[in-house]
């Protein structure tokens, strides 16, 4: 293992799970110019963002409906469905995280997730199981990129942020973990994650 990276912390939705709301949608919205429109200015990331945050679902539910009554039925799908947001793992990196765990290291993660969506979804995957500690955003009410929820992960985990490796797609993200000096890698693919952890020696 690398003298210098004691800990591996990954990021969940796009590195370990797919996710897209197109998922859920497609199957209620049969034209793909208003599946479009729908997750772009309804049920967007964006909104959806607020309650990994923290806010209150009912709340948002409701307040949105309001906005868009004439998709009511859909917005209650967001709240009743999420996990077909969901379509399953990334490709290989389950793999990655069975190696790194055979080989010792330390698994954590950090995860923008809300707290429902995180009590439905973390029973149907075991993979979860090797992690030590998982942060997840709804619980703390603060969402990465916010330099809090690094130190909330840094204090949980119980290694300085120069002994962990980060690994999440969101530019973002990474940025605000190397600026707190983390280690980093930004997740593009397996392929190319598995080659950096082999240069440093994790795998």
């Amino acid at each position: 293992m690398s003298d210098s990276i004691k800990a591996v912390v990954f990021d969940v939705g796009r590195v370990l799970i797919r996710w897209d709301l197109r998922a859920l949608y497609a199957k209620l919205i049969d034209d793909p110019a208003q599946l479009e429109w729908f997750v772009t200015h309804v049920v967007t990331e964006d909104w959806h963002f607020e309650h990994d945050a923290g806010r209150d679902l009912d709340e948002m539910v409701a307040e949105r409906k309001l906005q868009f009554p004439a998709f009511a039925d859909l917005i209650d799908a967001y709240a009743t469905r999420f996990l077909e947001s969901i379509p399953g793992p990334v490709e290989g990196t389950h793999e990655i995280v069975r190696r790194l765990d055979a080989r010792g290291v330390p698994l954590f993660a950090i995860t923008n997730f809300a707290t429902p969506f995180w009590a439905e979804f973390r029973p149907t995957d075991p993979l979860f199981e090797r992690f030590r500690d998982i942060v997840v955003s709804g619980d703390e009410k603060v969402a990465k990129p916010a330099a809090r929820i690094y130190e909330i992960a840094a204090s949980r985990f119980g290694f300085a942020p120069a002994d962990m490796l980060f690994i999440d797609d969101n530019p973002a993200n990474v940025a605000a973990a190397r600026a707190l000096g983390w280690h980093v890698h930004q997740f593009h693919d397996a392929a190319t994650l598995e080659a950096d952890l082999r240069e440093r020696a994790l795998l």
